[in-house]
């Protein structure tokens, strides 16, 4: 073995590295220290980032010679950049797997086929920097390393995403210095990394050396506290030195620059008391800096002051209740993977911030050390989670399959102890931080008590939270007296307002994972939403989660963009697209769910009284809406525009958080037709990621109801019909249609010479199973609804009124399988070639909930162009509708698909009043006659999207495939979470459906 085994050796989890310390960028000067950006321009910051020499094995026993020792022939190596994973540089292979191991389960030991890469680079340290002592950070490396300089062992370290540091003083000297890494794809550590993500390996984060004096402030601690009801504050700053004490010079500025007191710092202390802080909090993000000046070295840290603390049962920020707007946030890039930047995460920050959200846990472990600084500079919320989750040890076999068979395991105790410390001590000094959280999903024993206490003991300041303690060893006798929150995953709203409406559960309730965001969806936020304004002690959430990972491939010969995810690297095992989950995609385009997220969560929500008065409610936390947005209203008739308005007084928008006030609006006279009227929600003043003029959301007020089109047949020209025992022909002067006996619908249609369907129509039930249906689609195969098959039993046809009626009595059934459906149904058929349809359905009452139910009908491609009076723009189902607004949208056919990465059901619109698709030369006019329809139109059919595993796969089908759904079933959040409510399913034993088809020649 070319090097020892610490990476099987529990007893040995770090090796010659220093101990763990907060983070910050010591620099030589004021400037730099109080400038932007002070990790790029410190003097006493040397990153190490960029090209080395690389040389991968499979396994650390193919690893002979000793390569870490001065003359050493590299040159002929591969390049690699630093910091990146050596899956995404053509070694290795990618790997997703959520739950299962992928390796054999036998802690401490992993295989002895244990891929490993080694790297090496030269680098220069200056002359002038000779006295200064060198310590060099590696701030994320999987799973574990060894280190070399100039041919000497340095050490040795592991957990991946915490920071590793060691003093390598004595290791070099001026000039060109060597450096050597080996890094290795498992450890004893792996056991506890089994995080839900495509498995990486490699440097994936900055590596550097700090210079520091010889004497020099080593760590120091800041807290605040806040008394006499929050209006006055005191900062603590506990120091921490090297060597010895040295005088300290502190000062501490606000936002502007401005000295409010300076001191130094005797026996390493320092407090400063203030009268009247700003405090900090997500919506206001106010930071002061703390300068901290030794004889040649000046640190500069943000202080943002605030406390975080259970009142009642409730979680509060500066005494207030706060509710998380949150998300899971992974580190995923589809380029990189692991190795995303400063710009990425900004760019991703951004995007939060643009859509309302407040709140990230960063699942499961630390991020990169600035994220947290970004996110006290920003504003958001973070349950900061250590690098820990063994979801494996579920799928082992028979009775060892237990949760918490590492919680409970001895030999764990003190990496479990190592992950939490290593947590705390780099972001303790973050108030963006409000929580610590020891893992996630992990089960709980000992072990996670033993984390628990080592936070309650180092950090009285802020909360504590762990998911998984629901399972323990047999006998142990749980202690959760370090936790300070409940939390759950993917519970059903039934199932948080239980927990909320027992006075016995004094902790608050948070959701630290719910409504999965995977393919289409999620659709039950609203819900969640309304539980926190009912119940206090409901905190709110983390949706899962904030991006969909899967690895770019390229493209194809046709230029769409390749998406690879579980399965598609010939890996076992893996979990397919589960990792394809996010509210964005791989490459940070917006999905629909996140808009739904968006409007869910918007600042403001304006309703309408019983008497006709409007009402506006303020749902932030600390922000008086008059500060934070301005209004704009429009009032539309048949979807056109017919007055607005602007609403930036402040006296009109004076409400402070979490209360209401009425709001006047001068509704005039208005024309007939279907009116609305629609506030939308800008920010009013900008910040540094939100523009002024950014859109926040909006509401829409329906000011009159639907009425239902009357179908009143043309009374001018004949209509006639010929019949044979399998068709009935109806013809007028400019039309022809072809009605089957045997399924109940039509075969052919012609109007103005054109053919207006290119197949026979069909009833639907099927849709292309979303992410969400993974559970209810294999009872919905198992019944048939995927092959059905329509059995008329009786059909009639009469002239009436100068109208052809056609009537049938018919079944929907599968192969070998019971009736699904009983209908009989009408259609009209006037002069003209109009079509009045009406049917009156049962269900069968021991068949589930159907996906959908109407009518599918094969256009011609031609009929390129949809024009509707529904919820748009973006597509809208039953539970999924909150992005979307009722108003007339004209949309390509093309572009009315949502590309998820795998083809999904996608693009339908709720609660449509009238449909046209068209092309040149005409189309088809639908109008709902009973209550509003849904409708899709696509050019790929519900088969095609079923059976195709990814997008770039998909063919068009030649076709304008037309459904006009009674309605759907909604979306939900069942690829992780709770059933589809049941209020949402299309489960009625009897209803009727009905809608007017009109054909539309040019």
């Amino acid at each position: 073995m070319i090097v020892e085994r610490y990476y099987e050796d529990l007893s040995c989890l770090h090796l010659n590295t220093l101990q763990p310390r907060a983070y910050y960028v010591p620099c030589s000067d004021l400037d730099t220290a109080l400038s932007e950006n002070p990790r790029a321009k410190s003097a006493r910051l040397q990153m190490l980032n960029g090209n080395w020499k690389f040389s991968y094995h499979s396994s650390i026993y193919d690893v002979k010679d000793k390569f870490w020792e001065q003359g050493y022939q590299y040159s002929d190596w591969d390049d690699i950049p630093v910091p990146s994973v050596w899956q995404t540089q053509g070694y290795d292979r990618h790997q997703y797997t959520n739950v299962r191991y992928p390796f054999p389960y036998d802690p401490p030991h992993v295989p002895h086929h244990n891929p490993c890469g080694i790297y090496i680079r030269t680098f220069e340290i200056d002359d002038s920097l000779k006295s200064f002592r060198k310590h060099l950070n590696f701030e994320g490396v999987d799973s574990c390393f060894f280190v070399w300089i100039n041919g000497h062992f340095v050490g040795y370290s592991q957990v991946s995403h915490c920071t590793s540091e060691f003093d390598i003083t004595d290791y070099v000297h001026t000039g060109e210095n060597t450096i050597a890494v080996l890094v290795l794809k498992w450890c004893d550590g792996s056991y506890l990394e089994d995080q839900d993500k495509f498995r990486m390996s490699g440097i994936f984060r900055d590596i550097y050396i700090l210079y520091r004096p010889q004497q020099h402030i080593r760590d120091f601690t800041v807290t605040t506290a806040l008394r006499d009801a929050y209006s006055k504050a005191d900062v603590n700053v506990r120091l921490e030195f090297f060597d010895r004490e040295i005088p300290v010079e502190y000062s501490l500025l606000d936002m502007d620059g401005r000295e409010i007191t300076s001191g130094d710092a005797p026996g390493g202390q320092i407090q400063i008391r203030l009268d009247n802080p700003i405090l900090w909090n997500a919506e206001q993000p106010y930071l002061y800096s703390l300068l901290l000046k030794t004889g040649d070295e000046v640190i500069c840290e943000k202080v943002g002051i605030r406390e975080i603390a259970v009142i009642n049962g409730v979680v509060c920020l500066n005494g207030r209740r706060i509710v998380f707007r949150g998300v899971n946030r992974h580190d995923s890039d589809p380029f990189v993977g692991y190795a995303v930047t400063f710009e990425h995460i900004l760019k991703d920050l951004t995007l939060m911030k643009q859509h309302n959200i407040n709140a990230i846990r960063t699942s499961h472990y630390p991020n990169a050390p600035y994220f947290t600084e970004l996110c006290d500079k920003y504003g958001f919320y973070v349950i900061d989670e250590a690098d820990l989750e063994c979801h494996g040890v579920v799928t082992l076999y028979g009775s060892d399959a237990h949760y918490a068979k590492l919680a409970g395991d001895p030999r764990f105790l003190d990496a479990w102890v190592d992950r939490a410390r290593l947590l705390y001590q780099r972001d303790k000094n973050r108030p963006s931080v409000i929580m610590w959280s020891i893992g996630n999903e992990a089960g709980y024993g000992k072990n996670p008590e033993a984390a628990l206490a080592y936070l309650k003991n180092a950090d009285r300041t802020r909360l504590t939270h762990y998911e998984s303690t629901r399972v323990f060893p047999d006998g142990h006798v749980c202690d959760y007296s370090n936790l300070d929150v409940y939390s759950r995953m993917y519970s059903s709203v039934e199932d948080v307002e239980k927990y909320c409406l027992d006075e016995k559960n004094e902790k608050p309730y948070v959701l630290c994972e719910y409504s999965h965001a995977m393919g289409n969806g999620p659709g039950d936020l609203e819900e969640y939403l309304q539980l926190t304004e009912k119940y206090r002690k409901f905190c709110g959430g983390f949706v899962w989660e904030w991006c969909d990972h899967a690895i770019y491939m390229g493209k194809t010969v046709d230029g769409k963009d390749k998406y690879y995810y579980g399965g598609d690297f010939n890996e076992f095992p893996h979990d397919g697209n589960f990792c394809v989950d996010g509210l964005v995609y791989p490459d940070r385009r917006v999905h629909t769910g996140l808009l739904e997220y968006k409007n869910v969560i918007r600042p403001a929500r304006i309703t309408r009284q019983a008497d006709g008065g409007f009402v506006m409610k303020n749902m932030l936390d600390f922000v008086n809406l008059k500060d934070y947005i301005y209004i704009r209203y429009e009032i539309t008739c048949d979807g056109k525009t017919v007055a607005d308005g602007e609403i930036n007084d402040p006296s009109a928008l004076d409400v402070q958080p979490h209360t209401a006030k009425p709001l006047a609006i001068d509704i005039p006279n208005l024309p007939k037709g279907r009116r609305f009227i629609r506030f939308i929600y800008f920010r009013k003043y900008g910040s540094a990621l939100v523009p002024s003029g950014h859109e926040l959301g909006f509401d829409q007020i329906e000011l009159n109801s639907f009425t239902p089109y009357k179908f009143e047949p043309v009374t001018d020209g004949g209509v006639d019909y010929e019949e044979d025992d399998k068709f009935i022909v109806v013809y007028g002067r400019n039309f022809r249609y072809v009605y089957n006996k045997l399924t109940g619908v039509f075969d052919k249609m012609t109007a103005g010479g054109l053919s207006m369907i290119e197949q026979p129509m069909q009833y639907n039930l099927w849709r292309a199973p979303t992410d969400n249906d993974r559970r209810i689609k294999n009872e919905w195969l198992a019944c048939g609804y995927d092959r059905i098959i329509p059995r008329a039993y009786k059909t009639e046809v009469t002239i009436k009124d100068n109208t052809a009626v056609i009537t049938s009595e018919l079944s929907i059934s599968a192969i070998y399988l019971q009736r699904i459906l009983n209908i009989v149904s009408e259609w009209r058929i006037d002069p003209a070639g109009r079509i009045y349809c009406k049917m009156d359905v049962q269900k069968n009452p021991a068949t589930p909930f159907l996906p959908r139910f109407g009518i599918r009908m094969f256009l011609p491609r031609e009929m390129d162009t949809t024009e509707f009076f529904g919820y748009g723009p973006h597509e809208s189902y039953i539970d999924k509708r909150r992005a979307s607004y009722m108003g007339l949208f004209r949309i390509p056919v093309k572009k009315c698909h949502e590309d998820y990465i795998k083809p999904q059901e996608n693009g339908s619109h709720y609660g449509c009043e009238w449909i046209n698709v068209f092309g040149n030369t005409g189309g088809w006019e639908i109008k709902a006659v009973e209550k509003p329809i849904s409708f899709n139109t696509s050019v790929y059919t519900q088969e095609m999207l079923t059976e195709t595993r990814h997008n770039f796969e998909l063919k068009e089908s030649g076709y304008t495939v037309l459904c006009i759904d009674y309605r759907q079933s909604g979306i939900g959040s069942a690829s992780c979470g709770p059933d589809l409510m049941e209020k949402y399913r299309l489960n009625e034993e009897r209803f009727a459906f009905g809608f007017c088809l009109f054909p539309v020649i040019k």
